[in-house]
């Protein structure tokens, strides 16, 4: 599988998508935008001013931002303890973003760009007519000429509501707008075929035209103490975007002029191929942005049905039941061993399930005294993995 192209190659591929690109998000996290003393604010006006460069070429632009946290708690001077209680963590936010707001307000201002400020929950996306108006309200700012600023809403966000970090958010935003591109700018300068810091050896990986098991095995935690995402989430919100049928880059974010080299053709950071065949968006949906509420334990024969087949989940396939979950919940389908085979939106609740496991689907009535579905969960609703 390839893993680096040759750079001629990668030369070409990435100025192709650069070129093509009109609607592209671009997401910076708290290590690039934070210092010592709070947010650094002439890394705030490098990228207005760099962003503002995209926008002023007819481009769509979105900001997704971290950095709320870290501002706040520079802001009423807060010394760490060790551990950070997650009121704390809110009040920090509650009292940073304002600041970080008015911040980009006077960075983009210089520009002659209005911005706009959206806060999000895990919940917002989860459900589908909420998702939907995140949408249709961002293609409103777009129509209106404004660079949407995005951030986590830290302030209400709690373990069920989050998204985990904002390289996750960046990349579902991506894909809610269907952006041709993500730029995950970071504290690194990219992928290396090797550890940059035990071996001066080891060469930068410019392109990468598939993202494969060899690849995820190369990336390591963060380097980060500011931030919550490190190299292994970036990667992950690179192959969701990919996988939607846009391209990603991950780069250095510190970096003067940084947007302006990639969209001139400079070969910095490493560049991330679209898939040839995009998974559709309800189903990235139902893959990526719903978090399962239980399990089904399958047999041999329903794993290959469904994994190998394209066919529908079917009660006689199912061996054993984990978690308490309703209709329309998502639910992973495992093998026997545990390997996570699909994920999908389910036709019965956990109790029902539990009765009619193993039974043939004309036997369902007899048993729960209703049939809604023949199907568990339903082929078009349900992921591969």
């Amino acid at each position: 599988m390839t893993i680096q192209m040759q750079r001629d190659d990668g030369l070409y591929f990435r100025q192709t998508l650069f070129d093509k690109a009109r609607r592209v998000v671009i997401k910076v996290g708290s290590a690039i935008l934070t210092d010592k003393n709070g947010i650094n604010r002439a890394v705030v006006q490098n990228l207005a001013r760099e962003i503002s460069f995209l926008h002023g070429s007819g481009r769509e632009v979105i900001l997704v931002t971290s950095g709320a946290v870290a501002a706040g708690k520079k802001k009423i001077s807060f010394v760490p303890h060790g551990y950070i209680s997650l009121p704390e963590k809110q009040a920090f936010a509650a009292i940073g973003q304002s600041c970080l707001m008015q911040t980009y307000e006077d960075a983009f201002a210089r520009h002659g760009k209005n911005i706009a400020q959206i806060l999000l929950t895990y919940s917002d996306l989860a459900d589908r007519d909420r998702f939907l108006n995140v949408r249709n309200t961002i293609m409103t700012l777009f129509r209106f000429g404004v660079i949407p600023i995005i951030n986590e809403n830290d302030t209400v966000s709690v373990k069920e509501l989050r998204f985990g970090d904002n390289d996750t958010l960046g990349a579902l935003v991506t894909n809610i707008i269907e952006a041709d591109m993500f730029i995950c700018l970071t504290d690194v300068d990219g992928l290396y075929n090797g550890d940059p810091t035990v071996d001066k050896d080891v060469a930068p990986i410019y392109t990468v035209a598939e993202i494969t098991p060899e690849i995820e095995q190369m990336v390591g935690g963060s380097r980060s103490d500011v931030g919550t995402g490190g190299m292994t989430t970036k990667l992950k919100a690179a192959k969701m975007v990919t996988i939607r049928g846009g391209s990603a880059f991950i780069g250095p974010g510190r970096r003067q002029d940084i947007l302006q080299g990639l969209f001139g053709g400079e070969m910095v950071g490493t560049f991330f191929l679209p898939r040839r065949e995009k998974m559709h968006s309800r189903k990235h949906w139902i893959s990526f942005v719903l978090k399962p509420k239980g399990a089904l334990v399958l047999d041999d024969g329903a794993v290959q049905a469904i994994a190998g087949k394209g066919k529908s989940l079917l009660p006689s396939g199912i061996q054993a039941v984990e978690g308490e979950f309703g209709v329309g919940d998502s639910v992973r389908c495992l093998a026997a061993d545990r390997t996570a085979v699909a994920v999908g939106l389910i036709n019965y609740s956990s109790r029902d399930v539990e009765k009619i496991k193993g039974l043939k689907s004309d036997q369902i009535i007899g048993v729960l005294g209703f049939k809604d579905s023949d199907e568990v969960i339903h082929r078009d609703n349900l992921v591969i993995l």
